[in-house]
């Protein structure tokens, strides 16, 4: 029962993020994300701007801080998470808490840094008690994700956990069957795999993680010397 409530969330949510397109689309907003030079996106600092003290959705409620996302504002590898969690909600930075540590250390073994990388989620607010993003949470955040990613401009996106790696893809395949290979995203290479909050529950599934890492570690070091 718990599963087909869990699928209807997320088919739920692909609906609404279509339905969102097409509302762009009927104000003539053609382009969600592309490497073409069609326009001038903002910078990083602008796009945060424009969020503010954001008010959009129940989320501001109950938060410390927006957690907007930290890195390096040229990078070729972005990762994108779900949502910050309580340590990230605390001090107002991406993927601190313990699965933060984790994370670093995946970036580490990979030979690279946090400054070199960029790292967002999907939501910028702390759900109440860690629960799952809501449909109109995600529409409302989910834009702000795709001007990051227009102004960044990165070759690879690793897409961490299932909400990320769905929501960015518009499907709604299992993250065991998205992760393993590349998907094209506008032209960019996107690695689905497991969030490294699961992993700190679930350690036996670190070495998919690590698959999908030597396939990214990979295609950066072809990225980099173009």
């Amino acid at each position: 029962m718990i599963k087909d409530d869990h699928h209807q969330a997320l088919s739920q949510i692909v609906d609404q993020l279509k339905a969102h397109l097409q509302y762009q689309k009927a104000l003539g907003i053609t382009a969600v994300f592309s490497q073409q030079k069609t326009k001038v996106p903002l910078s990083l600092d602008e796009i945060r701007r424009e969020m503010g003290e954001c008010t959009r959705c129940r989320l501001h409620k109950g938060r410390h801080h927006l957690v907007f996302g930290e890195g390096n504002p040229r990078a070729l590898l972005v990762f994108v998470g779900e949502a910050p969690g309580r340590d990230e909600d605390l001090q107002g930075r991406p993927f601190v808490g313990k699965a933060g540590e984790l994370l670093t250390r995946i970036i580490e073994a990979i030979s690279l840094t946090r400054k070199e990388v960029y790292i967002t989620n999907i939501l910028k607010c702390r759900p109440p008690n860690n629960r799952d993003p809501k449909l109109d949470e995600i529409s409302t955040c989910f834009p702000f994700l795709i001007k990051q990613l227009e102004t960044i401009k990165p070759k690879i996106i690793c897409a961490l956990g299932t909400f990320a790696a769905q929501t960015i893809l518009r499907t709604e395949n299992k993250i065991s069957s998205l992760r393993g290979f590349f998907h094209n995203y506008h032209d960019v290479m996107l690695m689905p795999t497991y969030h490294p909050a699961f992993l700190l529950r679930n350690p036996q599934f670190k070495k998919h993680v690590w698959e999908d890492m030597k396939m990214i570690k990979a295609e950066y070091k072809k990225a980099k010397s173009i």
